[in-house]
């Protein structure tokens, strides 16, 4: 019988666990993307460069383009992240945007602007969910139905990526 070397045994113990078990950090159902396409109003959730769900979504009630000052209606377009959440939002759920993020503040100074916040992604509250699926109705914010961001809210963290286009 072959002997087994003590670097062997130390190098298969440690492994061992990682060919044979899912890991329980993978959070494989959360998403480490997401991506909000304005024109087509959907927002989809990744993981690993997978789809996991998309969801219909409104926007600012005047979106086209990019948001360039506060009150003007246009849900901002780059790249920025979910700062918190917050489960006593008046739109029952919401997660924040790390709006405005660099770019923006200085897009804004150039012009003498100021460039707005408080961007979410949210649900509607006790707007009227007949209206929402036919207009876009939101400051800025990318709003989805209640149900839909219960289900958005459980999976997101904070830290996530996201990209807004046009």
């Amino acid at each position: 019988m072959k002997k087994i070397s003590k670097r062997s045994f130390l190098f298969f113990s440690i492994l061992f666990p990682f060919i044979f078990f899912k890991p329980t950090w993978s959070h494989s159902n959360k998403p480490n993307l997401l991506v909000v396409w304005k024109k087509k109003r959907v927002l989809a959730l990744y993981r690993n460069n997978k789809v996991i769900k998309t969801y219909r979504i409104r926007l600012g009630f005047n979106p086209k383009g990019q948001k360039e000052k506060e009150g003007d209606g246009k849900t901002p377009e780059g790249k920025y992240y979910i700062t918190h959440k917050n489960p006593n939002s008046n739109f029952y759920l919401s997660l924040g945007i790390n709006f405005p993020n660099r770019s923006d503040k200085k897009r804004a100074l150039k012009r003498g602007l100021n460039p707005g916040s408080d961007i979410f992604i949210h649900g509607l509250g006790k707007k009227n969910i007949i209206l929402h699926y036919f207009f876009d109705w939101t400051e800025g914010c990318i709003a989805v139905t209640n149900k839909e961001i219960e289900e958005i809210y459980g999976m997101v963290e904070t830290g996530t990526v996201l990209y807004i286009y046009a």
